[in-house]
């Protein structure tokens, strides 16, 4: 009997594949910043949680180099290794890049061309400085962008720590550092110059950024 071509494909016609599945974890494993755990990945793909768990489980013995082979799939090749590594962590999953190859990431993003601050992270920075401590989300509310990746990079230059959790939001806020105080050249904090001379308009930041939220 021919099909009525407007009925609706049965749900498991729809059920992604699974090459398709392990890609699109693996999509969101690269954007996330904060370990994610199997119950939200299947959530987002709408697939069982013992299916993004089995995958997970795959791709981790996949990064750090199993083939497959042997005795109960044991035999690991060191040439098919990668860089990163896939990790458990506190009931969540993220990808990191491998501790063995922790010189040579340092000496990226800390030396040669990435010695100067964009004027992204030096905007960033400012908003920090005067409002910390203050959470990522309100630093991108204050400077109408995303600065996840911008806070990522001035965390691992050390100018920026955690400052412990916003109490109404639950987001991790943050703080600068000694070491950003020394590159500046400053005692205290109580030393940065005001903004109000140099920027008119910004003496009632506090204010413009309570209406963001």
């Amino acid at each position: 009997m021919p099909q009525d071509p407007l009925a609706q494909p049965d749900s498991a016609d729809s059920a992604p594949e699974p090459a398709d599945l392990r890609a699109a974890v693996e999509a969101v494993l690269m954007v996330v910043d904060e370990p994610v755990t199997p119950a939200e990945l299947a959530e987002v793909l709408e697939v069982p949680v013992p299916a993004v768990q089995d995958i997970l489980t795959e791709l981790q013995r996949e990064y750090d180099g199993y083939t497959g082979g042997g005795p109960g799939g044991t035999v690991r090749s060191f040439t098919s290794m990668r860089g990163f590594e896939l990790r458990d962590v506190a009931g969540g999953w993220r990808i990191y890049s491998r501790a063995e190859f922790a010189p040579v990431v340092s000496k990226f993003v800390l030396g040669g061309q990435s010695a100067r601050l964009t004027q992204a992270a030096l905007e960033t920075l400012a908003v920090i400085a005067y409002r910390q401590p203050v959470s990522r989300a309100r630093v991108s509310a204050i400077r109408g962008v995303n600065v996840d990746s911008v806070v990522r990079t001035l965390v691992q230059r050390g100018l920026i720590d955690d400052a412990g959790v916003e109490p109404e939001t639950g987001s991790m806020m943050y703080r600068t550092t000694p070491y950003f105080l020394e590159r500046l050249g400053l005692g205290d904090l109580n030393e940065l110059p005001r903004l109000a001379p140099h920027l008119p308009g910004l003496e009632n930041l506090a204010e413009f950024e309570d209406t963001t939220y």
